[in-house]
């Protein structure tokens, strides 16, 4: 019966996309990794994609260099069609590790203890104002320069500088909206770790 624990569930996905971007078939990724002295089926490699054999931690680094990615990529892999997930994207951590955390976390650049946490999230709400900010910036230029066209944006509505100019205020009204959303996510996720610490 296939495994559906989450970081199974990431690093099968994983296999199958890095195998299928790089074109190759199972018996084909099967020879590489005899080329690179590491025997692995096509029928076992098969099995770990769909979850019916667990992936080694030696399958895991050969499978890795093999298809010119790393371990930390395949661990933390997101299969694009993953409902969201009801737990934490791997086994055993918190539920509310984000994929970029959890990323940081598998190469070793973070700890997931309740201070290194509250520091990657800091840094992220920082990072996260400041570009709100810088589209809040383009935003505001976009309607200054509609502005100083007056009468004329509105006459000349269809011609293409104008459609250009109103097009970036759609892009930048959406993009400041999508930064300020995931600034409050994430300025709401900072203060529950500050609560739990």
């Amino acid at each position: 019966m296939p495994s559906n624990l989450p970081t199974t569930l990431a690093v099968s996905d994983a296999i199958t996309h890095y195998r299928q971007l790089r074109e190759l078939s199972c018996d084909e990724l099967s020879y590489v990794l005899s080329m690179l002295g590491y025997t692995l089926s096509s029928d076992a490699i098969a099995a770990v994609e769909n979850r019916e054999r667990p992936v080694t931690v030696d399958d895991l680094v050969a499978i890795s260099y093999a298809l010119g990615t790393s371990p930390a990529v395949l661990l933390t892999h997101i299969p694009i069609d993953m409902p969201a997930p009801e737990g934490p994207l791997a086994s055993g951590l918190p539920a509310d590790v984000e994929p970029l955390e959890l990323r940081a976390w598998a190469e070793g650049r973070t700890a997931l203890d309740p201070r290194s946490r509250i520091g990657w999230w800091q840094d992220k709400v920082s990072r996260l104002r400041v570009l709100s900010m810088h589209y809040e910036e383009q935003l505001q230029g976009a309607y200054e320069e509609i502005r100083e066209l007056g009468e004329l944006a509105l006459q000349e509505a269809d011609a293409p500088p104008v459609q250009v100019l109103q097009s970036r205020i759609r892009d930048g009204e959406y993009a400041l909206h999508q930064a300020d959303l995931a600034l409050a996510t994430a300025e709401q996720q900072l203060e529950a770790l500050r609560g739990e610490a």
